[in-house]
């Protein structure tokens, strides 16, 4: 029987705000075996200039990356949905092994399979340099406290 990943498309402004809080969640685990289960098996991305297919390929990524992200904090929002595909923009703060500390900004182009697991996504994303009194994400590690404000309550 197939994996299941609800909820599942068709999306709705509520299912699609789900997922993408789901993702969210998932990522600031910084768990790359965890994240991986959410995509199909033969998962296609493009994450910024690095092409990969399938969980295994994700979740080596996911790996080098938190290993190099440190204290990363992620922040989802939906920007559109229709049918089986969402388009989430994001920002996380995160610093390098010499305390330079980051914004990465982006957008994702996700688009689901019949039960609910990522086949598609498509990531472009800049780094900002800032400074460690500029960053906006002090939750502790993990989950993005319900009150913390949003992509949009912050300007970002």
């Amino acid at each position: 029987m197939p994996e299941s990943r609800p909820p599942l498309p068709p999306f709705t402004a509520e299912t699609s705000a789900q997922k993408a809080r789901m993702a969210e969640d998932a990522w600031n685990s910084r768990d790359p075996a965890r994240v991986a289960l959410a995509y199909t098996v033969d998962s296609r991305w493009r994450n910024r200039a690095e092409f990969l297919r399938g969980r295994d390929a994700i979740q080596a990524f996911l790996a080098r990356k938190w290993s190099r992200e440190l204290d990363y904090r992620l922040i989802k929002e939906v920007w559109a949905f229709q049918g089986n595909r969402i388009a989430v923009r994001f920002a996380y703060e995160w610093h390098d092994d010499s305390g330079s500390w980051f914004r990465s900004y982006g957008n994702e182009n996700w688009e689901f399979d019949e039960h609910g697991l990522m086949r598609l996504r498509i990531a472009s994303i800049n780094d900002l340099p800032i400074a460690e009194a500029e960053r906006k994400y002090h939750w502790p590690l993990g989950r993005r406290p319900d009150d913390h404000p949003t992509l949009s309550e912050l300007g970002l």
